[in-house]
């Protein structure tokens, strides 16, 4: 487990804020409960490139190593 992926987690909001997440090309989309619960600094801390938000639904920028990030998160939730 890497500590991006922990770290990745808590800016969602943890575990009980994120309703799905999934990889899609570089970034991991997910959609969360609690939109104000995201922390954009601490995302790009955490070694996002860039973070999309749109209401409920944050898209988070980490290249090509997405599978493998969103494995780990799936295994912390």
């Amino acid at each position: 487990m890497t500590d991006q992926a922990a770290n990745i987690l808590a800016a969602l909001g943890g575990v009980a804020n994120i309703i799905d997440i999934e990889p899609c090309t570089t970034r991991l989309r997910s959609e969360v409960r609690d939109a104000t619960l995201v922390d954009v600094g601490a995302l790009r801390a955490a070694g996002a490139h860039g973070v999309m938000l749109a209401g409920r639904v944050v898209q988070v920028v980490v290249g090509p190593s997405v599978d493998t990030l969103a494995s780990e998160i799936e295994e912390l939730m």
